[in-house]
């Protein structure tokens, strides 16, 4: 499995909201500047976020992003699915599958597939968003 841009970027995006957002609502702009990430592409990617209720936005001098619930209350897991979709590495061992394949109940390498998407779901639903910005936070202290 490989991420696209959307997860890679929209993974950083959500340290950096909760890094510096706690106190206030945190500009688009001042996060694609931080990150060197085109702000109309972050604005897509929150629009993602939002929709699945992981920010919230306000709008005015005082507005911008910030996160939805607590940092420890999101998972790695959450976020990706958010921008990304399934983290399953095939269309047939997406937990919803509905996509129908010739070999249906003779494929043997479907339970490998299976177990990839399993062992990547208990990776990504185990790591909080808050962990992350607790190893960003000791990087950037480490680097002052």
């Amino acid at each position: 499995m490989r991420l696209s841009t959307k997860g890679r970027y929209g993974l950083q995006a959500m340290v950096d909201l909760g890094v510096y957002s706690k106190e206030k609502h945190i500009s688009l702009k001042s996060i694609a500047e931080r990150l060197s990430m085109s702000e109309n592409y972050l604005e897509q990617l929150m629009a993602l976020l939002k929709k699945n209720k992981l920010v919230i936005s306000a709008r005015g001098a005082q507005g911008g992003y910030a996160l939805a619930k607590d940092p420890s209350d999101i998972t790695i897991g959450e976020i990706l699915r958010a921008l990304e979709g399934s983290l399953a590495p095939t269309d047939c061992s997406c937990k919803d599958n509905t996509v129908h394949c010739a070999m249906d109940g003779r494929c043997v390498t479907k339970g490998v597939w299976e177990k990839i998407r399993d062992s990547i779901d208990k990776v990504v639903d185990n790591i909080t968003l808050d962990q992350l910005m607790n190893d960003y936070e000791k990087i950037n202290e480490n680097t002052s």
